[in-house]
C-alpha cells in the first residue's frame, strides 16, 4: 500500500478523466469509480474524494460509505451540495467542500440575460422574424427597477452587483436582516419575505436547498408579489412550491418566470410548466460556461495542495446548514 494519499474520482473514468487532473497524478494515487462496486473497491485506504459528479456521487456513497473509514475530505464539483448531505457524512468528521466562486459569474450573466428578456420582450421579438410580422411596440427599462435578490451568498452577491450596474434598486434577503450594505442597501431577514417580494418588480431565488427552504417559494409568497413581478429561479427547484407557481402564473397573480432548476430534473414532459407562454425554461445550465469543468479541477488541485501542506481548505461546507456560511 502506497504511503500517499489516495484520491478517488466518482462519476469518471480513467479514459475520460476530469480535464487538467493528471497534473496531481505524480503527488498522490488516484482511482476512478463510475459505479458501486467500483466505489467499494476504490475507498480502500482512500483519504480523499473528488465528487466530480455529485448528484451520481450522492447516490453511490451511501451504499459504499461503510468502506469509507479512511476518508477525510470530500470535493463536490458543484456549488450545491444537498445530494450529497445523507446522513451518514452529515455526522462523520469527514470534512465536505463545494464549487463556491466557479459559477458566480456565469450565472449573474444568466440572470440578467432573463431579465433583459423579458423586459425587452425577445420572445416576441424572435416570434415575429419567424412570422416575418413587422411589430412595433414599446419595451421596459431595467434602470430603476426594483431588484430582490432571495440568498445573499457569493452568486446572489454577484446578481445583486449586476443588477446595480444596470441602474437598477437593489435589496437582499438573508437569514437576517441589516441595513448598509455595499452591495445590496438593505438586506431583509427571512421573516421579511412577504414585504420584500411586495417591493420587486424582479424576484431572483438564488437560495441553496436546505431544510429550511423547502418550497420557500410557495402560494403566500407569490400572492405577496406585484402582479407584474417577473421571478427568476437559479437556486434550487426544491425551493419553490411547483403548483403554486403554476396557479400564480396561470391566473395573472405574477407576469412571468423565468426557471433553471426543478423539483424533478430532467423536468417531466407533462410538467404544465412547458406550456404557460409566460415561462421561460433551461435546462439547469445557468452556470455552464467555457472551462467550467477545467476550473473546477484547478480549485480541486489548489485545495489538495491544501490538504497536503496541512493549510486551510477552501469552501468548507456547514454539512448541517447546507452550504458554506
Amino acid at each position: 500500500m502506497s504511503d500517499r494519499s489516495r484520491v478517488v474520482v466518482v462519476g469518471a473514468s480513467a479514459e475520460e478523466p476530469p480535464p487538467g487532473l493528471h497534473v496531481v497524478e505524480g503527488v498522490v494515487d488516484v482511482a476512478y469509480a463510475a459505479s458501486v462496486e467500483e466505489l467499494i473497491r476504490a475507498l480502500e485506504g482512500a483519504d480523499v474524494v473528488f465528487a466530480w459528479r455529485p448528484n451520481a456521487s450522492g447516490a453511490m456513497l451511501p451504499p459504499a460509505w461503510t468502506h469509507a473509514g479512511d476518508l477525510k475530505w470530500i470535493q463536490a464539483a458543484s456549488a450545491g451540495v444537498d445530494g450529497l448531505l445523507f446522513p451518514e457524512l452529515v455526522e462523520s468528521h469527514v470534512v465536505l467542500t463545494n464549487a463556491r466562486g466557479v459559477f458566480d459569474a456565469a450565472i449573474a450573466e444568466y440572470v440578467v440575460g432573463l431579465m433583459l428578456l423579458f423586459a425587452k420582450d425577445f420572445p416576441g421579438v424572435l416570434e415575429g422574424q419567424r412570422r416575418r410580422e413587422w411589430r412595433v411596440g414599446d419595451t421596459e427599462t431595467l434602470e430603476g427597477k426594483h431588484l430582490l435578490v432571495v440568498g445573499i451568498g457569493p452568486i446572489g452577491r454577484r446578481i445583486g452587483k449586476a443588477g446595480r450596474n444596470l441602474g437598477m434598486q437593489v435589496r437582499g434577503l438573508g437569514r437576517s436582516g441589516r441595513a448598509g450594505d455595499a452591495v445590496f442597501g438593505t438586506i431583509h431577514g427571512a421573516e421579511d419575505l412577504l414585504e420584500a417580494v411586495g417591493w420587486a418588480d424582479y424576484v431572483v431565488d438564488a437560495l441553496p436547498a436546505t431544510s429550511q427552504t423547502l418550497r420557500r417559494f410557495d402560494a403566500e409568497v407569490f400572492a405577496a408579489m406585484s402582479p407584474w413581478v417577473r421571478f427568476i429561479n437559479v437556486g434550487r427547484g426544491s425551493t419553490v412550491d411547483e403548483a403554486a407557481l403554476v396557479e400564480a402564473l396561470r391566473d395573472g397573480t405574477i407576469a412571468g418566470a423565468a426557471l433553471d432548476v426543478f423539483a424533478e430534473e430532467p423536468l417531466p414532459g407533462d410538467s404544465p410548466l412547458w406550456t404557460l407562454p409566460n415561462v421561460v425554461i433551461s435546462p439547469h445550465r445557468a452556470g455552464d460556461f467555457a472551462g467550467w469543468r477545467e476550473a473546477l479541477v484547478e480549485l480541486f488541485v489548489e485545495n489538495l495542495e491544501r490538504y497536503l501542506t496541512g493549510n486551510p481548505l477552501r469552501n468548507v461546507v456547514d454539512k448541517r446548514l447546507g452550504f458554506v456560511p
